[in-house]
């Protein structure tokens, strides 16, 4: 089977996931087509694995991808979906951004004129009532986990930025650990300057660099 065979089978995958879509609710679409992106992205990847295996098909090892495609990644589920409208209420006017991610994450971008000042982790006061918003919605959606991602500009060296956007995430996850959200519910990590969405070049784009990303999952059962 050609590789052109193989993304139409895996076209054909997401196709039939989203079939079913027009008389479910607007989170059981959501569920659906990620469920459906997982299909064609295991397609692809079965269609590799199953290439070293003297007597597997092609066919078999993408219809293997596909389920395993399928089967995991993060639901959009009614509880995601009351925690994507609450954060954007208690966002509103802040400057931090709210929105689902592709693959069915709730995700908080809050700037650095929210979050932190330059060369520093400790929580801002106009960083303190959308954390508190955030940590009642932790605490009545409990199925659900977070990862805390911190970031710094390009200014500096590695050896300052990496820890110090590591330590913009702990900062982060005590705030919400200290509201009641349980610690084991909370990963963190710190990216330093390696993942820039601005250009460093100016001090607008330094500002855009520096930031921490929250994202909030429901895993896939």
């Amino acid at each position: 089977m050609n590789r052109n065979v193989i993304s139409l089978l895996a076209i054909a995958l997401a196709g039939n996931g989203l079939s079913g879509c027009a008389n479910m609710s607007e989170s059981q679409r959501d569920t659906g087509t990620g469920a459906a992106i997982g299909a064609a992205a295991g397609a692809v990847v079965g269609r590799a694995t199953a290439g070293g295996h003297k007597g597997r098909s092609t066919a078999t090892g993408a219809a293997l991808g596909a389920a395993i495609g399928a089967a995991g990644g993060y639901l959009w589920s009614q509880h995601m979906q009351e925690q994507k409208a609450a954060m954007e209420q208690a966002a509103q006017g802040t400057g931090v951004a709210v929105s689902q991610t592709a693959d069915n994450r709730l995700k908080l971008d809050i700037p650095s004129d929210v979050s932190f000042a330059v060369g520093r982790y400790d929580i801002t006061p106009s960083m303190t009532p959308v954390l508190d918003r955030f940590a009642v919605s932790l605490n009545q959606h409990a199925v659900t986990t977070v990862t805390i991602i911190g970031h710094t500009d390009s200014t500096g060296s590695d050896a300052i930025n990496d820890p110090l956007s590591v330590n913009r995430a702990a900062a982060t996850r005590d705030y919400l650990v200290a509201r009641g959200v349980a610690a084991n519910r909370i990963a963190i990590d710190g990216r330093g300057s390696r993942q820039p969405i601005a250009d460093n070049a100016t001090p607008a784009g330094r500002a855009m660099n520096r930031r921490v990303e929250i994202f909030v999952a429901e895993a896939a059962r």
